[in-house]
């Protein structure tokens, strides 16, 4: 278990950050797998509910970017608890011990109101884990994030806009310039 969670901390300090689509556009793709906060080899990827993120269960996040701004955000994920539906969502600050410290979702219309609280203002990749533990998703939207306000993907208990959350991963988020 060690092991794996060296190899988390490992391959979230490598991050593969690209130039972009050669007119200023941004892509990225970075890796961690899960520990819980205050493990001895800390992770970018933190679990919150060791049955529904299990230690050393893997995460995987890209962002591709144009130079016009439009977005595309994918997840992968192997090592979950099987059959489960988790809610996933870009937030707007970095992990930490606390869950609470993602902070809110990023929202590309900011607004407390519920009505923009949906897939198409907010950045969802919700999923169920198939029978190995493994899912992915993608969402794309014609915008792309503010500088410095998107931070990282949490992962709820459950699929939609509420849940409790079970995992976050601090992620590299680019912005349109």
């Amino acid at each position: 278990m060690v092991a794996g969670m060296c190899a988390g901390a490992l391959a979230a300090a490598v991050l593969a950050v690209g130039g972009g689509d050669g007119a200023g556009g941004y892509s990225m793709r970075t890796d961690a797998q899960f520990a819980p906060p205050g493990a001895f080899v800390r992770s970018a990827a933190l679990t919150y509910d060791m049955k529904l993120v299990p230690a050393a269960s893997w995460i995987e996040v890209e962002q591709r970017m144009t130079s016009g701004g439009a977005t595309s955000v994918q997840l992968r994920v192997k090592g979950l608890k099987p059959g489960h539906e988790y809610g996933v969502h870009v937030h707007k600050k970095p992990c930490g011990a606390d869950p609470m410290a993602a902070g809110g979702h990023y929202q590309n219309e900011v607004s407390s109101s519920a009505h923009h609280v949906n897939p198409e203002n907010e950045i969802w990749l919700d999923f169920t884990a198939d029978e190995r533990g493994a899912g992915q998703a993608r969402a794309q939207h014609s915008w792309g994030f503010r500088q410095g306000e998107a931070a990282s993907v949490v992962l709820h208990d459950a699929p939609g806009s509420k849940g409790g959350r079970v995992g976050c991963f601090t992620v590299p988020f680019g912005w349109a310039a």
